[in-house]
């Protein structure tokens, strides 16, 4: 079907039905020893900003107005073949180790203890900690807990407060690996035999500290050929000892026949990854009843964003005799276009707050991030920076609905026909109302009437969208991309309605009093 010169939709929001929670681990970031998201990027000794441990606090600035929870850490593929015991002690006596999964060496001048303090002053509340199920194994998962979260009295532990950690990390969260279905994935297993390792590592795990919760590694994207089968697998060996399993996703366009990208499934990627998750739940619940088991297993989607994979930025160092410390890797420049389909993203996990109860885009800073910085310069937001502060500050606490949505399609090459406004309601944690949308359209602008409950005193609404869909922020243009007041929004008080243009590629947030 054509697309129409105006779309319209409307959304009927009732607090009668609701979604679920809206759990803080959802606004999670990840933070990995990759390119320069951590060196240069959150911690850089000498910068003009940096505190007495080398942080620098306009990056600390920053991530507090992003408003980001639990940050995964130290991969990714990095965490593959780490040795956590060389990011402890003193500094200079760490060893450098090369890096096999960005071709880097790696100076361990950061570590366990340098992100916990690093954590403390951001306000994140949440380490959540990988673990090395690559080229290590039970033995050394164990050493790592022990040493991070036993008050006292043991070698390992004795040995965190004689470096400065009086106290335990207390870290809940841990991840059992990464990507491990990945052939990328240095010590990459098959699913029958990272399940064995997984719930032998997680048994163990529980008997140290038996409040931990378990990240069970899932597919790394929802086309891997183990897809599905995969999960079944693992979760039958783990399931009773685990508390989540991984979904990872980044999205970019694909090339159409004749080299040009095409957007118009791009702006669509929220629907992969709905039924991404919807799949992934639906083997989660088939093992539950095959299992016979009143356990309750989520969804962590501890990796998504848009990566541009294959282009420039993305392209790893290589020779035996090239392994730079902290190099540019994955440095995406966003455009207004790739911040609608992050938004759409957000939108998408909170339509799925009762399956998802924890994400983490990737990465936070340089890499892949919606902060960047410049190595004894400023620090800027990308144009993605915006969806998920507005989102993570209205959202955060509050209780995801059931809004009835009925939207004009538009079409796509790789989803067929789709809905041209995706959207969720929130109702927030002080009572009032938020709503987020995107309009897919390429090119057609959508009346969009929302039906709330109750009495109506006023509507905010603030509109991310540039007539230039490849415009950015950078370096020379920090603010080039930034949210406007949509001043089309009107209100009908005495029936609760409000209407509302969003201009094609668009993502809005809305919050009702």
């Amino acid at each position: 079907m054509d697309q129409q010169n105006h779309l319209s939709a409307r959304l009927v929001v009732d607090d009668d039905f609701e979604v679920g929670a809206v759990q803080d681990r959802l606004f999670g970031s990840f933070v990995e020893h990759l390119g320069r998201c951590v060196y240069t990027g959150i911690y850089e000794p000498g910068h003009p900003t940096a505190d007495e441990s080398g942080f620098r606090q306009d990056v600390i600035d920053l991530v507090r107005e992003l408003g980001v929870t639990t940050v995964r850490y130290p991969g990714g593929n990095f965490v593959s073949g780490y040795r956590w015991e060389d990011g402890i002690g003193p500094k200079d006596e760490r060893p450098h180790r090369l890096d096999l999964a960005w071709h880097s060496t790696e100076t361990n001048e950061f570590g366990l203890h340098e992100m916990a303090a690093w954590l403390a002053a951001t306000g994140s509340n949440e380490l959540m900690e990988a673990v090395n199920l690559g080229t290590r194994g039970l033995e050394e998962a164990l050493d790592l807990l022990e040493y991070a979260n036993v008050p006292e009295g043991t070698e390992l532990s004795e040995q965190r407060r004689a470096n400065g950690a009086e106290k335990p990390f207390g870290i809940r969260m841990w991840c059992l690996g990464n990507e491990m279905d990945g052939p990328w994935q240095l010590g990459h297993k098959s699913a029958e035999d990272y399940g064995k390792l997984a719930a032998s590592v997680a048994a163990g795990m529980r008997q140290i500290d038996p409040t931990v919760e378990l990240v069970v590694c899932g597919s790394s994207s929802h086309d891997m050929p183990t897809f599905g089968a995969w999960e079944q697998t693992v979760l039958e060996k783990t399931y009773e000892n685990v508390d989540f399993i991984s979904c990872h996703a980044y999205y970019q366009p694909q090339r159409n026949d004749d080299g040009t990208r095409d957007m118009a499934s791009f702006l669509a990627s929220g629907v992969d990854m709905d039924g991404f998750i919807k799949d992934v739940a639906a083997i989660i619940d088939a093992t539950k009843a095959r299992l016979k088991s009143e356990h309750d297993v989520f969804i962590s989607f501890d990796e998504w964003n848009v990566w541009y994979q294959g282009e420039e930025p993305s392209k790893v160092p290589e020779g035996i005799d090239n392994w730079p410390v902290a190099p540019h890797l994955l440095e995406d420049v966003y455009s207004a276009a790739d911040a609608v389909v992050f938004g759409d993203l957000l939108i998408t996990l909170l339509k799925n707050a009762d399956r998802v109860h924890a994400a983490c885009f990737a990465q936070l800073v340089n890499v892949i991030a919606p902060i960047m910085t410049e190595p004894g310069g400023p620090a800027w937001r990308q144009t993605t920076f915006y969806p998920f502060s507005a989102t993570a500050r209205l959202a955060k606490g509050g209780t995801a609905l059931e809004p009835k949505l009925a939207s004009d399609p538009v079409c796509t090459s790789r989803y067929g026909e789709v809905d041209g406004i995706n959207a969720v309601a929130i109702r927030c944690a002080d009572g009032t109302l938020a709503v987020f949308a995107t309009n897919r359209s390429l090119k057609d602008s959508c009346e969009f009437e929302i039906k709330v409950p109750g009495t109506v005193c006023a509507v905010e609404a603030n509109t991310l969208h540039d007539d230039d869909l490849f415009a950015a922020n950078t370096l020379q243009d920090q603010e080039r991309v930034v949210p406007h007041t949509n001043d089309t929004a009107t209100l009908d008080a005495a029936s609760g309605t409000i209407r509302i243009t969003l201009p094609p590629v668009s993502w809005t947030a809305l919050h009702v009093r």
